[in-house]
C-alpha cells in the first residue's frame, strides 16, 4: 500500500494532487483543506485546527488534531470567561474578535484552546491606547462540536502514549504509519523542509494563521529529526522524498538531507519521475470518466 503525505511547501504547486488518489490514501496538513480534500487531514496548531472544524470540514472528512478534548457545555462559562463580572463582559463585547467561536446550536460539547478572556479584559481596562491589531489578535478558540463528526485527538492514536509533540508534517506520517497496517511506501510531497530563498516557504504564507512572506524560513531541524525517527522505527517502509529535481543539489529544496544518510529506507524522486509513475493512470481514468458523462 502507498500513502501520499502532502505538506504545504511551495514546490507542490507544480503538481496536481488529484493524480495520487487512484494510487493510495492522501494525508494532508493544516490549510491544505482550503484547496484539496485529502483522505485524512492533520493539524496541530490551535488557530488552524479551529478554522478547519468551524468550516464544517470535519462533518464529512477524517481529521486528527492536537489535544482535541471535548468538554461538557456546562463548563463553558467557567473555562472561557473565568470569574469575569458582567461589567467586564460588557467591556469585552465592545471589541470584535476577542475570541474565535462557532454557533452552538444544539451541541452539548465544545473544545477550548488558548487563554480565558479575563486576561484580555485586563488589557483593555488598563491600556489607555490599544490598537485594533492588538485587540483582534485572537488567542481564545472555542469550537462547539457535533457528536458524530470525524475529528479525532492525536493522543488517541496509541493507548498510553502522547502525540510526541511532533510538527504537523511528521504527525501526518505518524498517523499514516499507525493506521495503515499494510503500508509499504510513503511519498513526501511538498515537505520541502528548507527554502530556496531563505524566506518563508509555505503555500499559505500571508494568510490567516500563517507568517508573512518576507519572514525568514522556519528552521527545519525538528522536521528533519522527527521524520528520521519515523524512518528508523519503520525500516520496512520506503520513504520517498519528492523534490522538483530529486537530490541533485540544483536548489536547496532539491538536495540531500544529510541527517537521513544513515536511513537506508529513504529515496529521492524527481517530479518528472513522479509524473511518469502516477500521472498516466490518473489522466487515463479522468479521460474515461469524462467520456462517460
Amino acid at each position: 500500500m502507498k500513502v501520499f503525505c502532502i505538506g504545504n511547501g511551495e514546490s507542490r504547486k507544480l503538481l496536481d494532487l488529484n493524480m495520487f488518489k487512484p494510487h493510495g490514501k492522501t494525508y494532508g496538513c493544516n490549510a491544505l483543506y482550503r484547496d484539496f480534500t485529502s483522505d485524512v487531514l492533520i493539524s496541530v496548531d490551535q488557530g488552524i485546527m479551529h478554522e478547519i472544524y468551524q468550516s464544517g470540514y470535519c462533518d464529512k472528512n477524517e481529521t486528527w488534531f492536537r489535544n482535541w478534548t471535548r468538554v461538557p457545555g456546562m463548563s463553558y462559562e467557567s473555562l472561557v470567561y473565568g470569574s469575569m463580572s458582567d461589567a467586564d463582559k460588557q467591556v469585552l463585547n465592545k471589541h470584535e474578535s476577542s475570541k474565535q467561536e462557532n454557533d452552538r446550536g444544539d451541541r452539548q460539547e465544545f473544545v477550548f484552546h488558548g487563554s480565558n478572556l479575563a486576561g484580555t479584559v485586563n488589557v483593555l481596562k488598563t491600556t489607555k491606547e490599544i490598537t485594533k491589531q492588538e485587540v483582534n489578535h485572537t488567542s481564545t478558540f472555542v469550537s462547539w462540536v457535533s457528536e458524530n463528526d470525524k475529528a479525532n485527538c492525536l493522543n488517541d492514536l496509541v493507548s498510553g502514549e502522547d502525540d510526541r509533540g511532533y510538527a504537523c508534517g511528521p504527525s501526518s506520517g505518524r498517523v499514516a504509519l499507525i493506521n495503515e497496517k499494510d503500508l509499504q511506501e510513503i511519498y513526501l510531497i511538498g515537505h520541502d523542509l528548507v527554502s530556496n530563498d531563505y524566506q518563508l516557504n509555505n503555500m499559505y504564507k500571508g494568510t490567516k494563521f500563517y507568517g508573512l512572506p518576507e519572514n525568514e524560513a522556519t528552521p527545519p531541524v525538528n522536521w528533519i529529526s522527527q521524520w528520521k525517527t519515523l524512518m528508523e522505527e519503520h525500516q520496512k517502509v520506503t520513504f520517498y522524498k519528492v523534490n522538483p529535481e530529486g537530490n541533485n543539489g540544483t536548489t536547496q529544496v532539491s538536495s540531500n538531507i544529510d541527517e537521513w544518510n544513515t536511513c537506508k529506507n529513504v529515496k529521492y524522486i524527481t517530479y518528472q519521475n513522479t509524473l511518469d509513475k502516477f500521472a498516466k493512470a490518473w489522466y487515463t481514468t479522468s479521460i474515461n470518466n469524462n467520456d462517460s458523462d
